[in-house]
């Protein structure tokens, strides 16, 4: 084996190849470096004499199945200049670790499609040492994510435990990637954002949330300039919960057998659109049915349709015209549940109608929180908070397969 080949298949540049040994089943390499090429790695003077070697083993790149090491006797110098003693500057390899630089890029390289336990199986390496290499590269890369040209951002909560513990996920809608997780939810969970942003001197036009009045203030606070934009998901959502403790509360109290017969499993169809009931199952039949013998269930239907429309229509004065008619037909409607969800409407309306000028929502956020939560179940959970953060700021470059 000559250096050449030392170098161009192990990127180990600057040492001279001594000899190979076999050892406990694997490839040992010995390398040796010039002295004149030593120099002291406090103050980068080579004025220096030795004071012995110590010898270290690094673990490299393997051969097929063979595991490889590079051994290499680390000369300790003496600095004529600073004075200093230490141990000269390992090229190939940090100091302070026990494999080399290319084997921790083809860990990396790896992890990009395995899980962690199949490259510590593959490599024959600890699960500690993989899962710190992708750490490491993780913190490298996403420890802090750049906010500089931030213009148009989401906001939202996941819940990652039980007990009632959530994350706050920022979003930058412009190219997916996540660009803030802080612990809890609500306004406090946002005040290290804020600062960031102030820092980057960020110039963010909108922000698209639910409902939350803690998210809204603290927009509102922090970001003055920005206009507010309430997602139409959780809009419907809302609107759909309404719909259903309606028909709960109708079937519970009306004494007809024949009404709590047709109300009776329809949950699912009050809540899908006309165009996906499914005929071959007379879903459409049976709703039409349960339509029919109940009035107020009936109108709440067709206010809950009709709210679909506000999102489609072709400038803001007219979308202004049908959401105040709308709102004015729920409080006309005597249906409780309608009444309370037509007047938050009203308490939102201006941030509803700022789809129009910005039509951001929420839905870009929630498939990452779907992402999140895939991951989760896949690792079982995770103990290190810190690796858990950067795993997700990584997400908007993971494979559907969530390996990486």
């Amino acid at each position: 084996m000559s250096t050449s080949l030392l170098y161009h298949g192990f990127g180990i540049r600057g040492y001279r190849y001594v000899r190979t040994n076999y050892v406990h089943g694997g490839v040992q390499f010995v390398v040796d470096q010039d002295p004149r090429y030593w120099c002291c790695s406090a103050c980068g003077s080579r004025s220096v004499r030795p004071k012995g070697r110590k010898p270290r083993e690094f673990r490299c790149m393997p051969i097929g199945t063979r595991p490889v090491t590079i051994r290499f006797d680390v000369p300790r110098v003496e600095c004529l200049e600073c004075g200093k003693i230490r141990q000269v500057k390992i090229g190939f390899a940090d100091s302070r670790r026990r494999y080399t630089k290319a084997f921790r890029d083809y860990v990396v390289s790896l992890a990009q499609c395995m899980t962690i336990s199949d490259v510590s199986l593959l490599l024959n390496v600890s699960w500690g040492t993989i899962k710190e290499i992708q750490k490491e590269s993780l913190r490298r890369r996403f420890g802090k994510p750049s906010l500089k040209g931030l213009r148009r951002i989401a906001i939202d909560e996941i819940a990652v435990r039980k007990g009632h513990r959530y994350l706050t996920v920022v979003l930058d809608l412009e190219n997916g990637r996540v660009v803030f997780v802080g612990n809890g939810k609500g306004s406090e969970a946002l005040k290290p954002f804020w600062i960031r942003v102030r820092r980057s001197r960020a110039t963010i036009e909108a922000v698209a949330t639910d409902m939350s009045w803690a998210y809204i203030f603290a927009v509102s606070e922090n970001l003055p300039g920005a206009e507010i934009v309430c997602d139409r998901f959780h809009v419907i959502k809302l609107l759909n919960d309404k719909l259903t403790d309606l028909r709960r509360d109708l079937y519970r109290t009306t004494t007809d057998v024949l009404e709590k017969q047709v109300l009776k499993g329809i949950r699912w169809l009050l809540l899908k659109r006309p165009e996906n009931l499914d005929q071959q199952r007379n879903e459409s039949q049976r709703l039409q049915e349960a339509l029919k013998v109940n009035e107020p269930l009936a109108l709440a239907y067709y206010l809950k349709e009709q709210l679909g429309e506000f999102w489609e229509l072709d400038d803001w004065d007219e979308a202004e015209a049908f959401l105040l008619d709308w709102i004015a037909l729920a409080e006309a409607s005597g249906i409780a549940v309608f009444i309370s969800f037509a007047r938050t409407l009203r308490q939102h309306a201006l941030r509803l109608l700022a789809w129009y000028n910005y039509p951001i929502s929420t839905g870009p956020l929630e498939g990452i929180n779907n992402k999140i939560k895939t991951m989760k179940r896949q690792a079982y959970g995770y103990r290190d908070d810190e690796f858990f953060r950067l795993k997700i700021f990584a997400l908007h470059e993971t494979r559907y397969a969530l390996v990486g």
